[in-house]
């Protein structure tokens, strides 16, 4: 489903989505907004991993890299 929706930008932003466009990487502004979206949701959900993370409080004690590496191997190759 697709919406329409109207903004208010910069001249900043305006030149740097003229730019994206006119470079020929993208094929339209609201393609370069789609793609600016979907980073922008990607790196909310990596922050809010991180939060949880942060929050879970210290690891085990003397749990090294290659600890986590070898559990997350395991667990890789039962599932």
């Amino acid at each position: 489903m697709a919406g329409k929706i109207s903004i208010s930008i910069t001249d900043e932003h305006a030149a740097l989505l003229q730019e994206a466009v006119g470079s020929g990487d993208y094929a339209s502004t609201s393609e370069v907004i789609r793609e600016a979206l979907r980073e922008w949701r990607v790196r909310r959900s990596l922050g809010q991993l991180w939060d949880e993370g942060v929050m879970s409080g210290p690891c085990e004690p003397c749990t090294a890299m290659a600890d986590i590496r070898r559990e997350a191997r395991s667990r890789r190759t039962t599932v």
